[in-house]
């Protein structure tokens, strides 16, 4: 017989062996343990345990969900007009769908209560209070093609697809910086400073990023002027951590607007390319909406393949999505 109940304080190696029953699952990091746990999620200062449900059948444990708010406009404070299903995992060897429908039924009243009036399936910034360096990779993706559990719980209970997002990969033991006219011509005009450990742009930035080293390079004209254009990486492991075969992962990047299709974007980034290659960082990750034609463009340009793609589900009438704040 099915239940359901809250989280309890004693539930970290619960939902570790929960999640290493989905082993080899594409967008699951494999590695996590009761402390990854608590440094990614029970220590956000908003963690709510009455938003994560775990489900036992029989007395065995066999799924959870977890359940958040997003933050205001300004991102400076949690608001609980929407509320977002952050992920729904089930053991396979399970009564899949029924686990997930009562996780997720639980969720979203739990939301409701809170006050939600709007709910969205799969964590998409700003809607991404947990699972940051869990699930997906540079940025929460939504929900991945490839999670094929959650897509069909959501699609099953309301919840209308709204955007695609895109995951690309850039190896960089193969990387050349394109030289032409163009750029050697921007090389003369721009140096590209490195800021280690950026401040947070705000709060919210604090609250999902800040267990992450972080480095963003900045486009300076050499006239020292203010940057024209920057992007910020973070490490695909929490800080403190490390992995073999290092990897980074693209998490905001901008150009002035003034200035865009001059080559400037190439050159920053083939800039950040050198200098992670002498650090020994051999992957990049980006992550692009599916409409979004001028970062799509760029990461052509610098040779970018797709290895992924993800799903933005919502439940009601308006919401934000990402780059809408």
């Amino acid at each position: 017989m099915l239940r359901y109940r809250t989280f309890c304080n004693t539930d970290p190696p619960i939902l570790t062996a929960l999640w290493r029953s989905r082993a080899g699952q594409h967008g699951l990091v494999g590695q996590v343990s009761p402390d990854l746990f608590e440094q990614l999620v029970f220590a956000k200062p908003y963690f709510d345990h009455e938003g994560l449900i775990l489900a036992f059948d029989d007395g065995r444990p066999v799924g959870f969900a977890h359940a958040g708010f997003g933050p205001n406009d300004r991102l400076d404070r949690l608001s609980t007009e929407q509320g977002v299903i952050c992920l729904v995992l089930v053991r396979p060897d399970s009564a899949q769908a029924e686990v997930a429908a009562g996780l997720l039924e639980r969720c979203e009243a739990y939301l409701h209560r809170r006050g939600a009036k709007v709910l969205y399936g799969g964590g998409i910034y700003p809607m991404n209070p947990f699972y940051l360096g869990l699930y997906g990779g540079s940025e929460l993706p939504g929900v991945l093609d490839s999670d094929a559990l959650a897509l069909e719980l959501f699609r099953s209970h309301g919840y209308q697809q709204i955007d695609r997002t895109l995951v690309f990969h850039r190896r960089l033991d193969d990387f050349e910086a394109k030289i032409d006219r163009r750029q050697m011509q921007i090389r003369r005009q721009m140096v590209v400073e490195v800021v280690e450990d950026p401040p947070a742009r705000n709060w919210w930035d604090a609250c999902t990023m800040g267990d992450f080293d972080r480095i963003r390079f900045e486009l300076i004209p050499r006239n020292r002027g203010s940057a024209v254009g920057w992007a910020t990486f973070r490490s695909m492991e929490p800080a403190g951590t490390t992995t073999i075969g290092r990897a980074t992962g693209l998490i905001d990047f901008r150009v002035e607007e003034s200035l865009r299709r001059r080559g400037l974007a190439v050159f920053l980034m083939s800039e950040a390319f050198r200098q992670f290659i002498r650090q020994g960082i051999m992957l990049v990750e980006a992550q692009a909406m599916q409409y979004n034609t001028a970062a799509l463009g760029l990461y052509g340009k610098l040779g970018f393949e797709q290895i992924d793609s993800g799903r933005v589900f919502r439940k009601g009438e308006g919401g934000r999505g990402k780059g809408d704040v």
